[in-house]
């Protein structure tokens, strides 16, 4: 893969590829048929996921211990066929050179074989399997007789009904169909539908009239409830069970936006072109603010050119469009004569008095950086893919939420595919509604948020919503200029940790680190420098195990079997006689890739090479794979072999820890992702932040309280409180009126590069991120003590969990902070707090059964 998957990607990709591995055996050793799925919210990367399992089925993958299948066929299905050329072009860029071009084939009118190759993935959609198609021309739709044999026009051999027949038959070859967008063409007939036809996608599952179902079928979509339902109809296929990704993991990766503004009017009138110069507005500050961060990364690769999307009802008015048109050219008179697009269905330009819309097809509008403005209706609001729209005004009227809901789902994903480091304008998206009110526009904020279901299946596709905000009077905070300059040094001090990987390999993260210093010019040639130390490692094994290797070298060698001999009447004889051979160079090679799988692929292979001694008839490798195969086998090498990976990989992040900080963000994000692949939570710094937003009215618009003196600040140097309850108001000012008192953090409640994180385990032992509440800065310039302090409910069900992770992080980073404390409100009584530093205290939270007894024990004391 070209790029390093999330840890939630990689899980998914692990669990599909295990899934394909008992598919094939359950097709191939006991006749049965299949399905599974994979849910995951828009932006998750789900072409990127497939792409990773698609390598693996096709060339294997040591990671997940899963050997290639040779006669694996991948048949990718979608009802829209500029969806296939936009997933075809995805899986190119993400495989890198993994995937060659030849072996990704979009199913054409001319397609005409007798079956699938092996090795490669064929493209179709529903519409080139319609009855009067060149494809299917020939057979015979009669209700469900679509599949059945018939003479073919044109010369044509084949049908593609015949080819997929074709394929399943042949037992040298796996077919495994992927359906993308799969709730599509899923919906479940009632009484009423009796006599409706199957819908082609459940045809080509199922199977009709001579041709076998799909033996192999995996779905993936952000709402797949239809298709798992539908999956549960089908005779004869057997359902594995259904994997979704935590929307809250998405959010957290960095791939989706952290926030939505909403700007609808607040008085009766008519303000649809007002508005669009707004949106026109926010579109070019939005162009300037990506310029300025780009130049100050010192990188063109950084340069984001923002889009406005202007969505308009399906039937839209030639003077709706020329008002529009002259609205956005007369706030933008800059904006180049072809800067403005369209993706209708009728693909044909729009001519407006004097200017003329061109079309654009969907999939090409991301890279087509002269378009700034794109006029679309709703058809653009599946699978679409275009990370650099960034604002949307929406003509839609008020009674088309989920309309709206659905296109702004497709508009939450980060431009750079990572979050910018502290500017949360930059990780915002902006959603302009001239026809709503607020209870409008807060219903689609409801949706957003998962807080509300939409469309007709109950789930919205919105990119997810846990860790967003959607924003309705939000105010962009600059640094407070009143903060002293040691305060934020103290800042930067500060340890945050990062969230460990459940597969971590010490000796993948070495080779990654390795190559990052080498990149960034920090250590010349590091990955040499890196296998020698290993070399090293590797050789003093070899010596201290040196026993235990030449067994296990002659139990590689040595191949025992036993032969039974039957008399004529039937009878096996008592004791089978047992034989001795010596293991083949092909035996061997299958013991070296086992410890290929065991030591990671590239270091066996280099220390193979490392050993070898050549002479004149024998390079000396086919005794270094033995001597490799057979050290893998030693209990306690691995463990020994990733310690001292661990050893060196933390001694070079420590070593080039100041030289990382000072890398521009893209850079800095990649070491961030080499510390987090580790079983074990791992420091990181925090970044200073650089924009902070915050609401500044409630819900009813009435304006919230502020308050002075936190690290980032509006023009006149306050922060809005009105995120805070009161009993956290209480401990803020509390806080404040204590002596000394310097300045105060609100800690993003999103685990962000400007937010102090903890680690901990949930009830199901999965790792979280926690951000405490606040952080307190007091004393002075020759002395800035700091304190975390978590105003943090105890009935909730992970506050016990929570309190575990400050605790463990409080034994390992407390000398770093005066005070940390978690506060809790017993019901009406005083405030109770836990101090986190004791070690009693610690004790005592590693005990409890649950965190409103710890609150009520002599651990808690009253706080003031």
């Amino acid at each position: 893969m070209k790029y390093t998957l999330k840890e939630y990607q990689a899980d998914a990709v692990g669990q599909m590829l295990s899934y394909f591995a008992d598919a094939r055996d359950d097709y191939h050793g006991k006749g049965r048929n299949v399905s599974f799925s994979l849910a995951a919210t828009t932006g998750a990367g789900k072409t990127v996921m497939a792409s990773a399992v698609i390598e693996g089925v096709f060339f294997g993958d040591p990671d997940w211990d899963f050997e290639a299948d040779p006669g694996a066929v991948i048949l990718w299905f979608t009802d829209d066929p500029s969806l296939n050329e936009q997933t075809k072009s995805r899986i190119l860029d993400a495989s890198g050179d993994r995937i060659a071009y030849s072996r990704l084939q979009v199913i054409e009118n001319t397609f005409n074989r007798e079956k699938f190759e092996p090795g490669n993935v064929y493209f179709l959609n529903s519409q080139k399997l319609s009855k009067n198609t060149l494809l299917v021309r020939g057979a015979v739709d009669d209700g469900d007789a679509l599949f059945e044999r018939n003479v073919t026009p044109d010369l044509r051999q084949h049908t593609i009904w015949d080819t997929i027949r074709n394929t399943i038959e042949d037992d040298r070859l796996t077919l495994y169909l992927i359906l993308d967008e799969a709730h599509k063409g899923m919906r479940r007939r009632t009484a009423a539908d009796k006599a409706e036809q199957q819908t082609v996608v459940k045809r080509l599952i199922n199977g009709a009239n001579g041709v076998p179902p799909i033996p192999v079928v995996w779905g993936i979509s952000a709402t797949i409830e239809r298709f798992t339902a539908a999956m549960q109809d089908v005779e004869g296929r057997y359902p594995y069970p259904h994997f979704e990704i935590d929307a809250a993991l998405i959010q957290e990766s960095g791939l989706l936006k952290d926030d939505i503004r909403l700007d609808f009017p607040v008085e009766k009138g008519t303000f649809d072109t007002v508005l669009l110069r707004r949106g026109a507005r926010k579109v070019k500050t939005a162009g300037r603010l990506w310029e300025q961060y780009a130049e100050a990364q010192d990188s063109s690769g950084d340069t984001v050119t923002p889009l406005l999307v202007v969505q308009v009802p399906n039937t839209p008015s030639k003077e709706l469009l020329q008002d529009a048109v002259d609205a956005v050219r007369e706030e933008w008179p800059e904006l180049r004569g072809d800067g403005i697009a369209h993706v209708f269905g009728d693909h044909a330009p729009i001519q407006l008095g004097d200017y003329e819309i061109p079309h654009i097809s969907p999939q090409n509008v991301q890279e087509a950086s002269h378009v700034r403005v794109l006029f679309a209706k709703d058809a653009i609001s599946t699978g679409w893919d275009c990370p650099r729209a960034e604002v949307l005004v929406s003509y839609r009227p008020a009674t088309d939420k989920t309309h709206i809901t659905q296109l702004l789902g497709r508009m939450v994903r980060t431009p750079l595919a990572r979050r910018i480091a502290g500017d949360d304008l930059l990780n915002s998206v902006d959603c302009v509604l001239p026809y709503f009110n607020r209870a409008t526009a807060m219903e689609v904020a409801e949706i957003l948020l998962g807080k509300k279901p939409q469309g007709d299946d109950g789930k919205g596709d919105t990119g997810g919503g846990q860790g967003r905000r959607v924003l309705i009077h939000p105010v962009d905070m600059q640094v407070n200029e009143g903060i002293p300059s040691y305060v934020w040094d103290a800042f930067d001090a500060l340890p945050s940790q990062s969230l460990p990987k459940k597969a971590a390999k010490p000796i993948k993260r070495l080779s990654s680190l390795a190559q990052a210093l080498s990149h960034d010019g920090f250590l010349v040639d590091a990955r040499k420098v890196a296998y020698v130390e290993m070399f090293a490692v590797l050789d003093g094994l070899m010596s201290r195990h040196k026993d235990a290797v030449e067994d296990a070298t002659h139990g590689i060698l040595d191949v025992e079997g036993e032969t039974i001999v039957a008399t004529v009447a039937g009878k096996a004889v008592a004791d089978p006689e047992k034989f001795h051979e010596i293991a083949d160079e092909r035996s061997i090679e299958a013991d070296f890739r086992n410890a290929q799988r065991i030591l990671s692929a590239d270091l066996a292979r280099k220390y193979a090479d490392h050993i070898a001694v050549a002479d004149e008839d024998d390079d000396g490798l086919f005794d270094a794979h033995l001597k490799v195969a057979a050290l893998a086998q030693i209990d306690g090498v691995l463990a020994d072999l990733n310690r001292e990976a661990t050893t060196l990989t933390n001694k070079w992040l420590v070593r080039y820890r100041v030289d990382i900080k000072g890398l521009p963000d893209e850079r800095q994000a990649v070491y961030d992702d080499i510390r987090g692949m580790s079983a074990e939570p791992q420091r990181i710094d925090i970044r200073r932040p650089k924009v902070r937003t915050e609401e500044t009215a409630a819900d009813d618009g009435t304006k919230v309280d502020t308050r002075p003196q936190h690290l980032m600040s509006d023009e006149a140097g306050n922060f809005p409180i009105g995120s805070l309850n009161k009993w956290e108001t209480t401990v803020l000012d509390t806080e404040r009126a204590r002596t000394a008192f310097l300045a105060w953090y609100r800690n993003p409640g999103r685990a962000s590069d400007d937010s102090l994180a903890v680690a901990y385990k949930d009830g199901k032992g999965n790792w979280r991120r926690m951000c405490p509440d606040f952080v307190f800065f007091h004393g002075s310039e020759t002395g800035v003590k700091v304190s975390i302090v978590d105003p943090h409910g105890f009935h909730l069900s992970d506050a016990l969990p929570k309190l575990r992770g400050l605790a463990q992080f409080t034994a390992e980073y407390g000398a770093e902070f005066h005070r940390i404390e978690a506060v809790a409100q017993m019901g009406d009584k005083s405030l109770r707090v836990l101090d986190v530093k004791n070690e009693n205290v610690r004790q005592a939270i590693e005990q409890a059964v649950d965190a409103e007894s710890l609150y009520l024990s002599r651990a808690a004391t009253d706080y003031y």
